[in-house]
């Protein structure tokens, strides 16, 4: 994968730009563009990158890039095998408040708006309960033109200011700055990890994929991302397991573990908990609890 400066094919003088896809997985390229970017996913599931920072995401979920931040939509593994026969399908909403928007965004009457996107210009996601109002605006937005387009693109802007307690997606880094070719070595590694942390994957192998020593590797990686390899290694596995552990196609808790590439429960246990502040099993609870009602909450018996 490569860091590129992707620009956003405009069609016309247009300044809002709404990109439909339906492709096998997602566009699978580290990148960032001068756009803010607005993705709901429609179908799929992977992790999403951005900056130094990981995020499973699954289908009717709804991400807000920051503009020129690095990030992918790596989807699962499974999206890149021969016998693939599922689909991704998302909408997107670009804009670049910096660029002829500016001058809107100067308005006294409506710069709360532009206080809002600069607060969060290192993206958020719109929580669980908020989707379908926003997915709703999306639309609007998509099925718009003109002056109506640009007033139902404000009052989607006005609507996110509504939203109390938006999740970040990232905390402002370094990784604005990186060159293309950090960002190509970058990708590489991010790849090679995302496509293999299932099985035992050494320091050497990783470095090789970096064209590095291990310990040029360790120092690079640590200051690029603010990760160790293993700490790195071990997000994204927990990422798969936490997919893995709400999707219900396992039968226990110690077969997603070793699934997922720990080889013993009580390391996996003890990992989990470091980086989600729960146990397995009250990270599933909680989910459960959150998603359903309570009587229809069986999926729980299982763990």
């Amino acid at each position: 994968m490569k860091v590129l400066q992707f620009t956003i094919p405009v069609p016309g003088e247009k300044n809002i730009i709404v990109q439909k896809e339906n492709l096998p997985f997602f566009y699978q390229h580290l990148h960032r563009h001068d756009e803010m970017q607005l993705t709901w996913i429609q179908k799929g599931e992977g992790t999403l990158v951005v900056d130094n920072n990981m995020h499973p995401f699954r289908s009717n979920e709804i991400y807000c890039i920051g503009a020129n931040q690095p990030h992918v939509f790596k989807s699962d593994p499974y999206y890149f095998t021969a016998r693939n026969k599922k689909m991704v399908q998302s909408m997107s909403i670009y804009f670049n408040p910096n660029g002829k928007l500016r001058n809107i965004f100067d308005l006294a009457e409506i710069k709360s708006l532009k206080t809002f996107l600069h607060k969060h210009r290192a993206g958020f996601t719109i929580p669980e309960s908020r989707v379908a109002e926003i997915s709703n605006q999306m639309n609007k937005i998509s099925a718009q033109t003109g002056m109506d387009q640009l007033i139902a693109f404000l009052e989607l802007l006005k609507k996110f200011c509504a939203i109390p307690d938006l999740k970040e997606l990232s905390t402002v880094s370094e990784m604005a700055s990186v060159s293309e070719h950090e960002g190509i070595r970058l990708g590489n590694i991010y790849h090679y990890i995302m496509m293999n942390y299932a099985k035992q994957i050494t320091l050497e192998e990783v470095a090789a994929q970096a064209h590095m020593t291990p310990q040029a590797f360790c120092r690079y990686f640590k200051k690029r991302t603010r990760h160790t390899f293993v700490s790195f290694l071990n997000e994204v596995r927990i990422n798969e397991s936490c997919k893995k552990l709400t999707d219900g196609g396992f039968e226990s808790i110690s077969a997603i573990a070793y699934t997922c590439g720990f080889n013993s429960i009580t390391n996996f246990n003890r990992v989990f908990k470091t980086i989600t502040g729960k146990s397995p099993s009250e990270y599933v609870g909680t989910y459960f609890n959150n998603a359903f009602e309570p009587q229809n909450n069986m999926a729980l018996a299982a763990y």
